[in-house]
Order: structure tokens, then sequence, then C-alpha cells
């Protein structure tokens, strides 16, 4: 279980990832739906699996805002890229090296 530290500002970092990851998704979205390439019916098929697949990761990333799993959550943050540096280092040097799966 993270520090009662950790935990306020991992709960203050939740929403902005979430917010990070939500526009990551829709700019896929909208990669996909502009592709002139790709006849309507495929880019249909393209976005519904794009959709599905983010589903299911947002799932395993957000799902879960518990205290004691919040250290498997940050990790997967900052292994699809939505957190920063900056914001890492204001963890305990022990959740930053649990979250970098180091």
């Amino acid at each position: 279980m993270v520090a009662e530290s950790d935990w306020k500002k991992f709960r203050q970092l939740y929403f902005v990832a979430l917010e990070r990851f939500s526009a990551r998704i829709l700019d896929e979205c909208q990669t996909v739906c502009r592709d002139d390439a790709r006849t309507a019916h495929e880019r249909y098929g393209d976005l519904f699996g794009l959709i599905r697949d983010r589903n299911k990761l947002m799932a395993m990333i957000f799902d879960d805002p518990r205290r004691s799993e919040a250290h498997l959550s940050l990790m997967l943050m900052v292994r699809h890229g939505l957190v920063t540096e900056n914001e890492l280092s204001r963890f305990t040097l022990e959740l930053q090296d649990s979250a970098r799966d180091e």
C-alpha cells in the first residue's frame, strides 16, 4: 500500500492522466475517421476495434483507483506515457521506482 502522502498526490494525478488518455483516444479516433484511403466501412471497423482496445486498456489503468492498487495504476500510467517526469518526481522514491518498474 502506498503512503498517505503519495495517495493524495495519486488522486490528483489520476484525473489528469485520465483526461490525457481520453484526449489521446479521441485524437486516434479522428485520425481513423479522416483516413480517406479507406472506405467508410473499413474506417468504421477500425474505429470500433480501436475503441474496444482502448476501453480495455482504460479499464486496466483507471477502473480500480484504490489505495492498495495505486502503485500498479501509476506504473501503467507511466508505461503508457500519461505521466510526466516532473509529476512522477513528486512521489516518494520508493513509489517512483515501483512505477518505473525498476
